[in-house]
Protein backbone atom coordinates (compact mmCIF):
# COMPACT_ATOMS: atom_id res chain seq x y z
CA UNK A 1 0.00 0.00 0.00
CA UNK A 2 3.48 2.62 0.57
CA UNK A 3 4.88 1.16 -2.75
CA UNK A 4 8.16 0.10 -0.83
CA UNK A 5 8.48 -3.19 -2.28
CA UNK A 6 10.20 -4.01 -5.58
CA UNK A 7 7.78 -5.44 -8.15
CA UNK A 8 8.78 -9.18 -7.56
CA UNK A 9 7.65 -9.01 -4.13
CA UNK A 10 4.77 -6.79 -5.27
CA UNK A 11 3.40 -9.48 -7.79
CA UNK A 12 3.79 -12.13 -5.14
CA UNK A 13 1.51 -10.40 -2.65
CA UNK A 14 -0.76 -9.64 -5.11
CA UNK A 15 -1.09 -13.16 -6.03
CA UNK A 16 -1.27 -14.43 -2.34
CA UNK A 17 -3.94 -11.71 -1.85
CA UNK A 18 -6.12 -13.01 -5.19
CA UNK A 19 -6.61 -16.32 -3.33
CA UNK A 20 -6.40 -15.90 0.59
CA UNK A 21 -9.58 -14.26 1.57
CA UNK A 22 -8.69 -13.50 5.13
CA UNK A 23 -5.47 -11.72 4.31
CA UNK A 24 -7.57 -10.41 2.01
CA UNK A 25 -9.80 -8.68 3.92
CA UNK A 26 -7.50 -7.53 6.46
CA UNK A 27 -6.02 -5.54 4.02
CA UNK A 28 -8.87 -4.08 2.75
CA UNK A 29 -9.92 -2.89 6.06
CA UNK A 30 -6.34 -1.72 6.74
CA UNK A 31 -6.51 0.66 3.47
CA UNK A 32 -9.96 2.05 4.48
CA UNK A 33 -8.52 3.10 7.90
CA UNK A 34 -5.51 4.61 6.26
CA UNK A 35 -8.08 6.14 3.88
CA UNK A 36 -10.45 7.54 6.51
CA UNK A 37 -7.10 8.78 8.76
CA UNK A 38 -5.79 10.61 5.65
CA UNK A 39 -9.21 12.23 4.84
CA UNK A 40 -10.17 13.72 8.10
CA UNK A 41 -8.36 16.55 9.34
CA UNK A 42 -5.86 16.53 12.41
CA UNK A 43 -8.32 18.83 14.32
CA UNK A 44 -11.26 16.70 14.06
CA UNK A 45 -9.29 13.71 15.80
CA UNK A 46 -8.02 15.36 18.84
CA UNK A 47 -11.07 15.37 21.44
CA UNK A 48 -12.99 18.68 22.40
CA UNK A 49 -11.64 18.56 26.30
CA UNK A 50 -9.66 15.68 26.70
CA UNK A 51 -9.64 16.25 30.45
CA UNK A 52 -13.23 16.13 31.22
CA UNK A 53 -13.42 12.76 28.50
CA UNK A 54 -10.76 11.02 30.39
CA UNK A 55 -12.19 11.75 34.21
CA UNK A 56 -16.04 10.58 32.79
CA UNK A 57 -14.14 7.62 31.64
CA UNK A 58 -12.29 7.12 34.99
CA UNK A 59 -15.96 7.59 36.44
CA UNK A 60 -17.34 4.86 34.61
CA UNK A 61 -14.67 2.32 35.35
CA UNK A 62 -14.76 2.97 39.07
CA UNK A 63 -18.54 2.80 39.33
CA UNK A 64 -18.12 -0.61 37.37
CA UNK A 65 -15.74 -2.04 40.00
CA UNK A 66 -17.16 -1.08 42.96
CA UNK A 67 -17.71 -3.78 45.03
CA UNK A 68 -21.60 -4.67 45.88
CA UNK A 69 -22.96 -4.84 49.53
CA UNK A 70 -22.49 -7.74 51.19
CA UNK A 71 -26.16 -9.26 51.23
CA UNK A 72 -27.79 -10.35 54.88
CA UNK A 73 -27.37 -14.21 55.01
CA UNK A 74 -31.10 -15.59 54.85
CA UNK A 75 -33.01 -16.35 57.80
CA UNK A 76 -32.81 -20.55 58.81
CA UNK A 77 -35.83 -22.47 57.96
CA UNK A 78 -37.78 -23.60 60.65
CA UNK A 79 -37.31 -26.98 61.78
CA UNK A 80 -40.57 -29.20 61.79
CA UNK A 81 -41.29 -31.47 63.33
CA UNK A 82 -43.27 -33.22 60.29
CA UNK A 83 -41.15 -33.65 57.41
CA UNK A 84 -44.31 -34.95 55.11
CA UNK A 85 -47.78 -32.94 54.45
CA UNK A 86 -50.57 -34.41 54.91
CA UNK A 87 -51.15 -35.81 51.13
CA UNK A 88 -47.59 -37.42 51.27
CA UNK A 89 -48.48 -39.49 54.38
CA UNK A 90 -52.09 -40.30 52.72
CA UNK A 91 -49.96 -41.41 49.48
CA UNK A 92 -47.19 -43.14 51.58
CA UNK A 93 -49.83 -44.94 53.78
CA UNK A 94 -51.75 -46.18 50.69
CA UNK A 95 -48.84 -47.44 48.78
CA UNK A 96 -47.82 -49.54 51.84
CA UNK A 97 -51.38 -51.36 51.81
CA UNK A 98 -51.45 -51.89 48.41
CA UNK A 99 -48.13 -53.56 48.52
CA UNK A 100 -49.81 -55.34 51.73
CA UNK A 101 -52.68 -56.40 50.11
CA UNK A 102 -50.67 -57.86 47.23
CA UNK A 103 -48.38 -59.95 48.88
CA UNK A 104 -51.37 -61.40 50.76
CA UNK A 105 -52.84 -62.48 47.73
CA UNK A 106 -49.84 -63.91 46.45
CA UNK A 107 -49.53 -65.51 49.40
CA UNK A 108 -52.91 -67.54 49.38
CA UNK A 109 -52.33 -68.02 46.17
CA UNK A 110 -49.28 -69.95 46.70
CA UNK A 111 -50.76 -71.68 49.28
CA UNK A 112 -53.98 -72.81 48.59
CA UNK A 113 -52.22 -74.37 44.77
CA UNK A 114 -51.79 -77.61 45.00
CA UNK A 115 -47.70 -79.17 44.87
CA UNK A 116 -48.29 -81.64 41.67
CA UNK A 117 -50.03 -78.02 39.35
CA UNK A 118 -49.27 -78.88 36.16
CA UNK A 119 -45.90 -76.65 34.74
CA UNK A 120 -48.11 -75.89 31.13
CA UNK A 121 -51.20 -74.47 32.77
CA UNK A 122 -50.79 -73.86 36.58
CA UNK A 123 -48.27 -71.89 36.39
CA UNK A 124 -49.15 -69.88 33.74
CA UNK A 125 -52.38 -69.57 34.94
CA UNK A 126 -50.81 -68.00 37.88
CA UNK A 127 -48.26 -65.63 36.52
CA UNK A 128 -51.48 -64.78 34.20
CA UNK A 129 -53.65 -63.58 37.31
CA UNK A 130 -50.55 -61.97 38.92
CA UNK A 131 -50.10 -59.65 36.07
CA UNK A 132 -53.64 -59.09 35.42
CA UNK A 133 -53.28 -57.64 38.95
CA UNK A 134 -50.34 -55.65 38.69
CA UNK A 135 -51.25 -54.74 35.61
CA UNK A 136 -55.26 -53.13 36.85
CA UNK A 137 -53.08 -51.74 40.14
CA UNK A 138 -51.04 -49.51 37.30
CA UNK A 139 -47.65 -51.58 38.87
CA UNK A 140 -46.66 -53.29 35.84
CA UNK A 141 -47.50 -53.57 32.12
CA UNK A 142 -50.03 -55.82 30.37
CA UNK A 143 -48.86 -58.38 28.41
CA UNK A 144 -50.44 -56.52 25.02
CA UNK A 145 -47.96 -53.77 26.15
CA UNK A 146 -44.59 -55.34 26.88
CA UNK A 147 -45.02 -57.73 23.43
CA UNK A 148 -45.63 -54.00 21.91
CA UNK A 149 -42.43 -52.78 23.52
CA UNK A 150 -40.69 -55.77 22.51
CA UNK A 151 -41.45 -55.44 18.87
CA UNK A 152 -40.39 -51.80 18.87
CA UNK A 153 -37.37 -52.99 20.02
CA UNK A 154 -37.09 -55.51 18.01
CA UNK A 155 -38.20 -53.19 14.48
CA UNK A 156 -35.43 -50.44 15.37
CA UNK A 157 -32.83 -53.05 15.41
CA UNK A 158 -34.11 -54.89 12.48
CA UNK A 159 -34.25 -51.41 10.59
CA UNK A 160 -30.67 -51.04 11.22
CA UNK A 161 -29.44 -54.41 10.14
CA UNK A 162 -31.62 -54.29 7.00
CA UNK A 163 -29.90 -50.75 6.04
CA UNK A 164 -26.42 -52.45 6.79
CA UNK A 165 -27.39 -55.28 4.38
CA UNK A 166 -28.68 -53.03 1.83
CA UNK A 167 -25.24 -51.60 1.65
CA UNK A 168 -23.72 -54.63 0.86
CA UNK A 169 -25.62 -56.34 -1.32
CA UNK A 170 -24.94 -55.04 -4.25
CA UNK A 171 -21.25 -56.59 -3.72
CA UNK A 172 -22.73 -60.80 -3.24
CA UNK A 173 -23.15 -62.84 -5.98
CA UNK A 174 -26.19 -64.53 -7.69
CA UNK A 175 -26.38 -67.66 -5.07
CA UNK A 176 -25.62 -65.68 -1.92
CA UNK A 177 -28.60 -62.68 -3.05
CA UNK A 178 -30.97 -65.84 -3.54
CA UNK A 179 -30.16 -67.59 -0.23
CA UNK A 180 -30.65 -64.47 1.41
CA UNK A 181 -34.20 -63.49 -0.20
CA UNK A 182 -35.28 -66.96 0.36
CA UNK A 183 -34.74 -67.38 4.04
CA UNK A 184 -36.57 -63.77 4.63
CA UNK A 185 -39.40 -64.61 2.46
CA UNK A 186 -40.03 -67.32 4.51
CA UNK A 187 -39.65 -65.44 7.95
CA UNK A 188 -41.90 -63.08 6.93
CA UNK A 189 -44.45 -64.73 6.75
CA UNK A 190 -43.74 -66.60 9.59
CA UNK A 191 -44.24 -62.81 10.85
CA UNK A 192 -47.21 -62.05 9.01
CA UNK A 193 -49.18 -65.18 10.05
CA UNK A 194 -48.80 -65.04 13.89
CA UNK A 195 -49.47 -60.77 13.83
CA UNK A 196 -52.77 -61.50 12.17
CA UNK A 197 -53.35 -64.20 14.54
CA UNK A 198 -52.41 -61.59 17.56
CA UNK A 199 -54.68 -58.85 15.70
CA UNK A 200 -57.85 -61.86 16.22
CA UNK A 201 -56.50 -62.98 19.96
CA UNK A 202 -54.39 -60.80 21.64
CA UNK A 203 -53.96 -62.89 24.77
CA UNK A 204 -52.54 -65.68 22.84
CA UNK A 205 -49.11 -65.95 24.64
CA UNK A 206 -48.12 -68.75 22.41
CA UNK A 207 -48.66 -67.10 19.35
CA UNK A 208 -46.81 -63.84 20.92
CA UNK A 209 -43.83 -66.32 21.81
CA UNK A 210 -43.99 -67.48 18.33
CA UNK A 211 -43.83 -64.13 16.98
CA UNK A 212 -40.95 -62.77 19.36
CA UNK A 213 -38.92 -66.07 18.33
CA UNK A 214 -39.30 -65.14 14.66
CA UNK A 215 -38.07 -61.22 14.92
CA UNK A 216 -35.39 -62.50 16.46
CA UNK A 217 -34.74 -64.82 13.40
CA UNK A 218 -35.07 -62.30 11.68
CA UNK A 219 -32.40 -59.63 12.96
CA UNK A 220 -30.10 -62.69 13.35
CA UNK A 221 -30.44 -63.47 9.56
CA UNK A 222 -30.02 -59.81 8.74
CA UNK A 223 -27.14 -58.86 11.13
CA UNK A 224 -25.51 -62.69 9.44
CA UNK A 225 -25.43 -61.09 6.16
CA UNK A 226 -24.67 -57.39 6.69
CA UNK A 227 -21.09 -58.58 7.98
CA UNK A 228 -20.46 -60.82 5.60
Amino acid sequence: MDSDLDEVAAAAVRQHLAVCEPCAKVCEELAAIIDLCKSQAPNELVPPNPDALWCRINNIIESEIRPEPALPPPPEPRRRLWRFTLPQLASAVLCVALVSSLLTVIGIRNYLRPESDDVSSGAGESQSLLEKLMSKVGLADTPQKARERRLAQQQAAIEYWDRRVRERKAQWNAVMQEKFDKNLNIINESVNDYQRILQKNPDDEITGEMLDSAMDEKMQLLREFAEL
